[in-house]
C-alpha cells in the first residue's frame, strides 16, 4: 500500500537476475524510481506536455490524418507513464510497457544521436540550456527503459505489437510516408547535405532509427530469454 508518495518496499516485485547489461540501472535506483512511481508518472506526463509543445511548429505543417507519426518522444513518455500507473494500480499491461520500452530505447537514444550529429546546426538556434536539457532528458528514458523488466517479462506477443507499431512508425517517418513528406522528427539542416562517410543527414537519422529499433527488440527478447532461464515469475506489485 502507499505510504505518502511512497509505495512499501514490500509492494515491489523481485528483480530478475538479469546480467547488467540488460539491467545497467543499480537495484537501489530501481527501487526508488518504483517506489515513487507516482512522481516518475507525473515527470513523464509533464515531458510529454512539453514534447507535444516542442512539436507544434512540424505538427502545424503535418495532415492531421499524420499527427500520431509525428511526436515520437511525447509518445513514448506516455506509454511509459501510462505502463507505470497502470502497474502501480495493480492493473499492469505488458503491451503497453513493451511499447514504452522500445519507444524509450529508441528516442532515448535517437535524439542524442542527431543532437551530436548535428550538434553545430542545432546550435545556431536553440539556446544551450535547451540543448542539454534535450540531450540529458532523452538520455534519462532509456534508464527508465531499464527498469521496465521489474514489471514485465516481456511476453512475446507484447513484443511482438511494440514491434509492429515502431515498424510503422519507422516507415513513415523516412520511407513511405503515405501523405506528404516524411513524417520524422525534423532535423536542423537540409536533409540531402553530406555529413560523414558519403552518408547524407536523412540517412544518419534513418539508420540510427533503423539500428535502434532492432536494439530495443534484441533487449526485449534477451530479457525475456533470460527471465525463461532463470524460471523467474514475477510478483504482481
Amino acid at each position: 500500500m502507499p505510504n505518502g508518495l511512497l509505495l512499501n518496499r514490500s509492494s515491489l516485485p523481485e528483480r530478475s537476475n538479469l546480467p547488467r547489461w540488460l539491467a545497467p540501472v543499480p537495484q537501489a535506483i530501481e527501487n526508488l524510481g518504483l517506489r515513487l512511481v507516482w512522481v516518475v508518472v507525473a515527470i513523464n506526463l509533464a515531458g510529454t506536455a512539453f514534447g507535444f509543445w516542442y512539436y507544434q511548429p512540424q505538427l502545424s505543417e503535418t495532415p492531421v490524418v499524420m499527427w500520431i507519426f509525428v511526436p515520437d518522444s511525447p509518445l513514448a513518455t506516455l506509454f511509459i507513464a501510462g505502463a507505470f500507473a497502470l502497474w502501480a494500480m495493480g492493473k499492469a499491461s505488458d503491451t503497453l510497457t513493451a511499447l514504452a520500452f522500445f519507444g524509450n530505447i529508441k528516442l532515448g537514444l535517437w535524439t542524442p544521436w542527431v543532437l551530436v550529429v548535428f550538434a553545430e546546426d542545432f546550435l545556431a538556434f536553440t539556446p544551450p540550456a535547451m540543448y542539454a536539457f534535450l540531450l540529458v532528458s532523452h538520455l534519462a528514458m532509456v534508464v527508465q527503459a531499464f527498469v521496465l523488466h521489474r514489471i514485465t517479462d516481456f511476453p512475446v506477443r507484447a513484443v511482438a505489437i511494440a514491434l509492429a507499431w515502431y515498424t510503422i512508425d519507422l516507415t513513415v517517418d523516412y520511407f513511405i510516408p503515405i501523405i506528404g513528406d516524411p513524417h520524422h522528427t525534423a532535423i536542423p539542416i537540409d536533409g540531402e547535405t553530406t555529413v560523414a562517410a558519403g552518408a547524407t543527414a536523412f540517412q544518419l537519422a534513418a539508420w540510427a532509427a533503423v539500428v535502434l529499433t532492432i536494439a530495443a527488440l534484441f533487449f526485449a527478447l534477451a530479457t525475456r530469454i533470460r527471465i525463461l532461464q532463470a524460471g523467474d515469475q514475477l510478483e504482481p506489485a
